[in-house]
Protein backbone atom coordinates (compact mmCIF):
# COMPACT_ATOMS: atom_id res chain seq x y z
CA UNK A 1 0.00 0.00 0.00
CA UNK A 2 2.86 2.40 0.70
CA UNK A 3 3.86 2.25 -3.00
CA UNK A 4 0.59 3.85 -4.10
CA UNK A 5 1.06 7.24 -5.79
CA UNK A 6 -2.41 7.72 -7.31
CA UNK A 7 -5.90 6.94 -6.00
CA UNK A 8 -8.66 6.86 -8.62
CA UNK A 9 -12.18 7.25 -7.29
CA UNK A 10 -15.51 6.58 -9.00
CA UNK A 11 -18.36 8.95 -8.13
CA UNK A 12 -21.85 7.41 -8.21
CA UNK A 13 -21.97 4.63 -5.65
CA UNK A 14 -18.52 5.47 -4.22
CA UNK A 15 -18.31 9.18 -3.44
CA UNK A 16 -22.12 9.17 -3.27
CA UNK A 17 -24.61 6.53 -2.20
CA UNK A 18 -25.51 6.03 -5.86
CA UNK A 19 -28.90 7.70 -5.70
CA UNK A 20 -29.64 10.57 -8.09
CA UNK A 21 -31.89 13.36 -6.90
CA UNK A 22 -33.66 15.44 -9.54
CA UNK A 23 -34.66 18.98 -8.60
CA UNK A 24 -37.78 20.79 -9.85
CA UNK A 25 -35.93 22.13 -12.91
CA UNK A 26 -34.41 18.75 -13.74
CA UNK A 27 -31.04 19.43 -12.13
CA UNK A 28 -29.26 16.42 -10.65
CA UNK A 29 -28.23 16.72 -7.01
CA UNK A 30 -25.77 14.47 -5.21
CA UNK A 31 -24.82 14.13 -1.56
CA UNK A 32 -21.16 13.80 -0.56
CA UNK A 33 -19.86 12.72 2.83
CA UNK A 34 -17.72 15.37 4.51
CA UNK A 35 -15.39 12.79 6.07
CA UNK A 36 -14.60 11.37 2.64
CA UNK A 37 -13.52 14.86 1.64
CA UNK A 38 -11.24 15.18 4.66
CA UNK A 39 -9.63 11.83 3.83
CA UNK A 40 -9.02 12.89 0.23
CA UNK A 41 -7.39 16.14 1.34
CA UNK A 42 -5.21 14.33 3.89
CA UNK A 43 -4.08 11.79 1.31
CA UNK A 44 -3.20 14.54 -1.18
CA UNK A 45 -1.29 16.40 1.55
CA UNK A 46 0.74 13.22 2.10
CA UNK A 47 1.81 13.29 -1.56
CA UNK A 48 -0.65 10.87 -3.16
CA UNK A 49 -2.37 12.17 -6.28
CA UNK A 50 -6.15 11.79 -6.37
CA UNK A 51 -8.25 11.48 -9.51
CA UNK A 52 -11.94 11.10 -10.21
CA UNK A 53 -13.09 9.12 -13.23
CA UNK A 54 -16.85 9.00 -13.70
CA UNK A 55 -19.10 7.76 -16.45
CA UNK A 56 -21.57 10.59 -15.83
CA UNK A 57 -21.18 14.35 -16.03
CA UNK A 58 -22.26 16.55 -13.15
CA UNK A 59 -21.77 20.16 -12.11
CA UNK A 60 -21.98 19.00 -8.48
CA UNK A 61 -19.02 16.66 -9.01
CA UNK A 62 -16.97 19.39 -10.66
CA UNK A 63 -17.71 21.74 -7.78
CA UNK A 64 -16.93 19.17 -5.08
CA UNK A 65 -13.66 18.23 -6.77
CA UNK A 66 -12.65 21.92 -6.96
CA UNK A 67 -13.42 22.29 -3.24
CA UNK A 68 -11.21 19.30 -2.46
CA UNK A 69 -8.38 20.37 -4.75
CA UNK A 70 -8.68 17.29 -6.98
CA UNK A 71 -6.84 18.28 -10.15
CA UNK A 72 -7.54 15.18 -12.22
CA UNK A 73 -11.27 15.06 -12.91
CA UNK A 74 -12.56 13.05 -15.86
CA UNK A 75 -16.31 13.00 -16.35
CA UNK A 76 -18.39 11.37 -19.06
CA UNK A 77 -15.85 8.57 -19.44
CA UNK A 78 -17.18 5.93 -21.82
CA UNK A 79 -14.14 3.73 -21.09
CA UNK A 80 -12.63 4.27 -17.64
CA UNK A 81 -9.64 2.05 -18.32
CA UNK A 82 -8.75 4.05 -21.43
CA UNK A 83 -9.00 7.33 -19.50
CA UNK A 84 -6.92 5.87 -16.67
CA UNK A 85 -4.22 4.73 -19.13
CA UNK A 86 -3.96 8.25 -20.56
CA UNK A 87 -3.78 9.74 -17.05
CA UNK A 88 -1.00 7.47 -15.80
CA UNK A 89 1.04 8.09 -18.95
CA UNK A 90 0.66 11.83 -18.42
CA UNK A 91 1.68 11.48 -14.75
CA UNK A 92 4.57 9.12 -15.53
CA UNK A 93 3.20 6.33 -13.32
CA UNK A 94 2.75 2.59 -13.68
CA UNK A 95 -0.56 0.86 -12.99
CA UNK A 96 1.08 -0.97 -10.08
CA UNK A 97 1.54 2.41 -8.33
CA UNK A 98 -2.18 3.13 -8.51
CA UNK A 99 -5.22 2.21 -6.46
CA UNK A 100 -8.89 2.62 -7.24
CA UNK A 101 -12.25 2.44 -5.54
CA UNK A 102 -15.21 1.12 -7.53
CA UNK A 103 -18.69 -0.23 -7.07
CA UNK A 104 -20.09 -1.58 -10.32
CA UNK A 105 -19.43 -3.41 -13.58
CA UNK A 106 -17.99 -0.38 -15.48
CA UNK A 107 -15.25 -0.17 -12.81
CA UNK A 108 -14.13 -3.80 -13.09
CA UNK A 109 -11.57 -3.44 -15.94
CA UNK A 110 -9.84 -0.63 -14.04
CA UNK A 111 -10.03 -2.56 -10.77
CA UNK A 112 -8.28 -5.51 -12.44
CA UNK A 113 -5.52 -3.29 -13.85
CA UNK A 114 -4.36 -1.22 -10.87
CA UNK A 115 -1.97 -2.42 -8.20
CA UNK A 116 -4.59 -2.18 -5.46
CA UNK A 117 -8.36 -2.12 -5.84
CA UNK A 118 -11.16 -1.56 -3.35
CA UNK A 119 -14.88 -2.19 -3.67
CA UNK A 120 -17.31 -0.42 -1.38
CA UNK A 121 -19.31 -2.66 0.96
CA UNK A 122 -22.51 -2.35 -1.06
CA UNK A 123 -20.83 -2.85 -4.45
CA UNK A 124 -22.19 -5.06 -7.22
CA UNK A 125 -20.92 -8.66 -6.90
CA UNK A 126 -18.72 -8.30 -10.01
CA UNK A 127 -16.90 -5.34 -8.45
CA UNK A 128 -16.55 -7.18 -5.16
CA UNK A 129 -14.96 -10.15 -6.97
CA UNK A 130 -12.50 -7.85 -8.79
CA UNK A 131 -11.40 -6.07 -5.60
CA UNK A 132 -8.34 -6.81 -3.51
CA UNK A 133 -10.17 -5.35 -0.49
CA UNK A 134 -13.80 -4.59 0.36
CA UNK A 135 -14.56 -1.66 2.64
CA UNK A 136 -16.69 -2.00 5.76
CA UNK A 137 -18.60 1.16 4.82
CA UNK A 138 -20.85 1.67 1.82
CA UNK A 139 -20.57 4.20 -0.98
CA UNK A 140 -21.31 7.76 0.07
CA UNK A 141 -21.15 6.93 3.78
CA UNK A 142 -17.44 6.88 4.53
CA UNK A 143 -15.97 4.17 2.28
CA UNK A 144 -13.59 6.64 0.62
CA UNK A 145 -12.38 7.87 4.02
CA UNK A 146 -11.80 4.28 5.07
CA UNK A 147 -9.55 3.69 2.04
CA UNK A 148 -7.73 7.00 2.53
CA UNK A 149 -7.09 6.18 6.20
CA UNK A 150 -5.69 2.75 5.27
CA UNK A 151 -3.38 4.25 2.65
CA UNK A 152 -2.26 6.99 5.03
CA UNK A 153 -1.50 4.50 7.81
CA UNK A 154 0.57 2.44 5.39
CA UNK A 155 2.49 5.53 4.26
CA UNK A 156 3.18 6.52 7.86
CA UNK A 157 4.47 3.06 8.71
CA UNK A 158 6.70 3.06 5.63
CA UNK A 159 8.08 6.48 6.59
CA UNK A 160 8.69 5.37 10.17
CA UNK A 161 5.99 7.58 11.70
CA UNK A 162 3.25 6.46 14.08
CA UNK A 163 -0.24 6.04 12.60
Amino acid sequence: MAAIRLLVIDVDGVLTDGRLYFGPRGEVMKAFHVRDGYGIKALAAAGVEVAVISGRRSHAVARRCRELGIRHVIQGAADKLDEFSRLVRRLGLRAAQCACIGDDVPDVPLMRTVGLSFAVADAHPAARRAAHHITARGGGVGAVREVCDRLLASLRRARGAHP
